[in-house]
């Protein structure tokens, strides 16, 4: 713990010898609770952009046409028919 301590460069409070473990664990108590709100929100920017970004190419690919309507050429026996009136 100590070592843990010294390396996040804790120092011990005014009249104490050592960090003692409820001052270094209510300071990375705030820290995490922190990081984990921010986490959240950030990750819900995240999945919003996503949702977008979809809703977006769902958008463009309903504009597209899923098939090709080619025009209409006569042949057979309508073909034949009317180029001779």
């Amino acid at each position: 713990f100590l070592e843990t301590a010294a390396y996040f460069c804790m120092k011990p409070k005014m009249g104490e010898k050592e960090v003692s473990p409820h001052s270094f664990f209510s300071i990375w108590h705030e820290f995490s609770s922190d990081f984990k709100d921010f986490w959240k929100k950030e990750n819900k920017l995240i999945l919003q952009e996503r949702v977008k970004e979809a809703e977006e190419v769902c958008r463009q690919k309903k504009g597209k046409s899923l098939y090709n309507i080619r025009p209409k050429h006569d042949s057979g026996i309508v073909s034949i028919n009317c180029s001779h009136t």
